[in-house]
């Protein structure tokens, strides 16, 4: 199995956090799409994990979210 160097790996989620799509993110980094999109479902499920045990025990009436 290959591994995507962290470098690369960066790269591709700031660009993605940049509000690149995936075909552009692939273009200027070099990584295959379907790399870039299994990094970044690890990403975010990484982030769902950290948000879940952070964001506990709230009493909020409204949330207000950017589009990211």
């Amino acid at each position: 199995m290959n591994k995507l160097k962290r470098e690369k790996q960066a790269a591709a989620i700031t660009a993605l956090l940049e509000g690149c799509s995936i075909r552009s993110t692939e273009r200027m980094t070099g990584v295959h799409r379907d790399t870039i999109t299994r990094l970044m479902l690890r990403v975010a499920t990484g982030c769902k994990a950290m948000m879940d045990d952070t964001l506990t025990g709230l009493t909020c009436e409204r949330v207000q979210m950017d589009e990211v």
